[in-house]
């Protein structure tokens, strides 16, 4: 490994350290009794390392959905590429997540994972970064599908691929929002995954009925 991939490894350890770090603490107190300077003394660095890596607190705890952000837009691109139809890859690979009980689906009844959720989906803040995030997942995707990005991207093949996106996105939040919560309420998890399937293949089915994709 190059001493440029060595530096990265270590960046990406630290990275992972400090959020697991903050996470045990939202857990425990909760994100808002929690304050950066209690994080970066626990994980032992000063605060303005922290925030090199962090710029927020709040990414701190969403950076366990980091490798997620641009996912469908890859499902997409790998689609494409391969010849296949973007949607019926999307579809196919929510169906993969569900049944490896990938967190994001929602379909996972681990304790822990559990709590991490209902701290997520609790707290405001949270959820506030959520929705940027989410809207940074919808611009990554509709350029995927060919819509670019940015104003200049502003003709009707354009509008078409972020329209897209945006149901698309929204089916994904929904599937998964639905999940968590059969599952909170007391659900088996191996019980849920044929409804969780069905409702997959339900949604994916709408959605190439009104999208070109």
């Amino acid at each position: 490994m190059t001493v440029s991939g060595l530096r990265e490894l270590k960046k990406e350890r630290t990275r992972q350290t400090l959020s697991d770090t903050a996470v045990e603490l939202f857990l425990e107190r909760g994100f808002d009794a929690v304050s950066v300077a209690e994080i970066a003394a626990a994980a032992e660095v000063s605060k303005p390392t922290l925030f090199r890596y962090f710029p927020a607190k709040e990414d701190l705890a969403l950076y366990r959905f980091a490798d997620h952000e641009d996912e469908p837009a890859r499902v997409v691109a790998a689609a494409r590429a391969a010849g296949a139809e973007p949607l019926a890859a999307l579809r196919d690979h929510v169906l993969a997540g569900l049944a490896r009980r990938d967190p994001v689906t929602g379909l996972n009844d681990d304790p822990r994972v559990l709590a991490f959720l209902r701290l997520l989906y609790g707290t405001p803040a949270l959820v506030a970064r959520m929705a940027a995030y989410q809207g940074r997942s919808e611009e990554a995707l509709a350029a995927a599908l060919g819509g670019g990005s940015g104003a200049a991207s502003g003709d009707a093949d354009s509008l078409a691929a972020r329209l897209a996106a945006a149901q698309i996105v929204a089916v994904l939040r929904v599937l998964a929002h639905e999940n968590v919560r059969r599952v909170e309420a007391g659900e088996r998890v191996a019980e849920l995954l044929p409804d969780a399937e069905a409702a997959t293949r339900e949604a994916f089915r709408r959605l190439a009925e009104g999208l070109p994709y």
